[in-house]
């Protein structure tokens, strides 16, 4: 991805779905085949993933939705739980008559990927975590540098959350060669995708949730770790680690990728999602 590309951020003129009471989330589906249904991390919405996943609507289905509370879905005056995004995912497959279905999680939405697969584990077919924040035995790191986020979010807002996380998240790789151009270009993105408010909800709810190993071991899909090597929170020795804690799990390491490897290489990306779903579909 070139710094200067501006990503279409546009919305569709689509009927919202309904998944619960007073809850209707807007969404995407593109393409025919084997659905891939993609969970948004709190900063990036349903048209960011056109970009990274142009070579998947060939062969599959890809749906992406916006959370309830962001984006262009419902707000409503509670912030839902980890329990009531993994409702909202099965309410929109329903809807969309998708009996099962393969989840795309990258960062804090793995958890919601990892949530739906124990908790529907007839709806999910299998797991690509991307820049995963599932650890071998917690993620206290994970829960520093989201604090560190919301703290410079309420002090000093978007811009220099912005600032702060960009040299985290996004690859040493990938800031060299896209310089001040790329720096600017993802800003104009990030700042259009949320608000304040949104993302102190989304990192709020970040520092909830179990994050206990043993619960990995449960998880009976498939399951691919797509880890770049240049990742804030896990190394590839520790994502490699992470992978065997579940019984059917995989890693699969991204040359010079930072925490979000779909942004450093989507073709690359794609390429291993591809050969991951057709493997799974090859032992169904």
């Amino acid at each position: 991805m070139s710094g200067e590309d501006h990503h279409d951020l546009s919305y569709h003129d689509t009927p919202r779905i309904r998944t619960r009471e007073g809850v209707e989330l807007y969404y995407e589906s593109t393409g025919e085949g084997t659905a891939i249904t993609c969970l948004n991390n709190f900063f990036i919405n349903a048209p960011f993933w056109r970009e990274y996943t142009d070579e998947l609507v060939q062969h599959h289905r890809v749906v992406t939705y916006d959370f309830c509370n962001h984006g262009a879905s419902s707000r409503i005056a509670q912030e839902p739980t980890w329990e009531e995004h993994a409702a909202d995912v099965i309410g929109l497959l329903d809807a969309l008559e998708i009996e099962s279905t393969y989840l795309i999680g990258t960062s804090a939405s793995t958890q919601l990927a990892r949530d739906v697969a124990l908790e529907y584990p007839d709806r999910v077919k299998g797991l690509i975590l991307a820049g995963p924040v599932l650890g071998t035995k917690g993620m206290r790191r994970h829960r520093q540098l989201n604090r560190s986020w919301l703290l410079t979010l309420k002090s000093h807002g978007m811009a220099a959350l912005y600032a702060q996380m960009y040299p985290e998240v996004i690859s040493g790789e990938m800031n060299e060669e896209s310089g001040t151009p790329g720096f600017l270009g993802l800003r104009e993105s990030f700042m259009a995708m949320s608000t304040p408010e949104e993302l102190t909800n989304g990192l709020t709810l970040v520092q909830s949730g179990d994050t206990s190993s043993e619960l990995l071991s449960r998880v009976q899909q498939p399951t691919v770790i797509v880890l770049g090597d240049d990742d804030i929170l896990l190394s590839p020795t520790r994502g490699h680690e992470v992978a065997a804690l579940f019984p059917n799990g995989r890693c699969e390491i991204m040359p010079n990728a930072g925490h979000v490897p779909f942004l450093d290489d989507p073709a690359g990306f794609q390429a291993i999602v591809r050969k991951f779903v057709e493997e799974a579909e090859a032992h169904v």
